[in-house]
């Protein structure tokens, strides 16, 4: 049996007809680059997500690039971002002449340690980039604290939690000062190409973002600041706008499925419970979990953009699944710190023991909408297999 980590034909077969007059509707307008179907997308979105404002831009990196753009981040100013993430998140503070300041991560969900940051700022620090990983939402009270204390500007990077919540309700994005979101093809909402978005409540920011996004004119050809080209493609709005009706139900699907994975792994004896951070006989399979209850037990809104389980023979796991045609990947094997593009910041091997946890024994197995009850049983099965023989 084959089970692709992902496989996008599926969606598109049940959207085919509308996905495909959308496409056409734009060639027969021939306009390309932003215009009406961006500005209804951004309407749309900000129905959604509810935030005040949306815009959209070209890439999920872009909209990161382009939030530091908007906060006036100068050379020398330091960042705060995860230890293990996307090359993206701390790419962007680098390719800005910035600092980026690592942070190591929870035990149990990867995501920033809100506990570590306090430590880290400096009067150098300009921002806190808080990642909600693998379409889990951050704890992002403590980090909004430790900002408003600081007098520091919160950007999130919802890059893989696009429609995720905080244990509050809000979603992702519009907790902080700006929300980044990618809609890479493989996202739970993907384009059809590159594309991304930045969300805010403050009508300062939004200002500077618009015009940051067109070369920082206002109006065209006059320039006060200086910007980039981080406009939104026509053809991936149309796009977007015929798949966002449909998110919450997909997300849906992937949530039904990680609880499926978790009992199969449960009743395989594989696993005794979810969150756990270490292995013992009874959990040789760590499984993900919606953390961060609150004081009436409601927990994170997770849309599973990744299924993480946590393995100590990962890279043998890896190899037996693909060699019984089953796909996995590996987010993420190297975090920040050991990445030899930063090496001049003077990290080293054991600065971030939890990050370089995630890297050496976590692995992504498939959980994308369309997959099969049969599947789901054949990936735990044959994770078994290796396991126990």
């Amino acid at each position: 049996m084959k089970v692709p980590l992902l496989d996008l034909k599926p969606q598109y077969q049940s959207l085919k007809k509308e996905l495909d007059e959308a496409i056409l509707k734009v060639a027969g307008s021939q306009y390309f680059i932003l215009g009406p179907e961006v500005t209804k997308m951004e309407e749309e979105f900000c129905d959604f997500l509810g935030s005040k404002y949306a815009i959209g831009v070209s890439s999920g990196t872009d909209a990161l690039l382009l939030a530091l753009m908007a906060i006036d981040l100068k050379p020398g100013d330091e960042v705060i971002v995860p230890a293990y993430s996307f090359f993206a998140t701390a790419g962007v503070v680098s390719r800005l002449n910035a600092v980026p300041v690592f942070v190591d991560s929870d035990p149990v969900t990867f995501n920033i340690a809100p506990g570590k940051i306090e430590e880290k700022i400096t009067s150098k620090t300009k921002a806190i980039i808080p990642v909600h990983l693998y379409g889990q939402s951050a704890d992002m009270e403590p980090v909004m604290e430790i900002a408003k204390q600081h007098n520091l500007k919160v950007i999130e990077d919802g890059a893989q939690a696009i429609s995720a919540q905080y244990k509050d309700g809000r979603c992702t994005g519009t907790i902080g000062d700006i929300g980044c979101y990618s809609f890479f093809p493989s996202k739970n909402l993907g384009c059809y190409g590159d594309g991304g978005l930045i969300v805010t409540n403050d009508d300062e920011l939004e200002h500077i973002v618009r015009i940051k996004r067109v070369h920082g004119g206002e109006p065209k050809y006059y320039h006060k600041v200086i910007g980039g080209n981080f406009r939104l493609d026509a053809l991936q709005a149309a796009v977007i706008r015929v798949k966002l009706p449909h998110l919450n139900d997909w997300s849906e699907k992937r949530r039904k499925n990680a609880a499926r994975y978790n009992q199969l792994f449960i009743d395989a004896g594989l696993s005794e419970e979810t969150g756990r951070t270490g292995f013992d006989e009874n959990n040789r399979v760590l499984l993900p979990e919606a953390a961060y209850e609150n004081i009436n037990g409601l927990k994170n809104y997770h849309i599973y953009n990744q299924y993480i389980i946590r393995i100590e023979k990962r890279d043998k796991l890896k190899q037996f699944l693909t060699d019984n045609d089953i796909s996995t990947e590996i987010y993420y094997p190297v975090p920040f710190h050991l990445q030899e593009c930063f090496s001049g910041l003077g990290y080293k091997k054991g600065d971030f023991p939890n990050a370089e946890t995630a890297g050496d024994t976590s692995l992504a197995l498939p959980i994308y909408p369309e997959l099969k009850d049969e599947q789901l049983v054949y990936v735990v099965d044959k994770i078994k297999e290796f396991i126990i023989g």
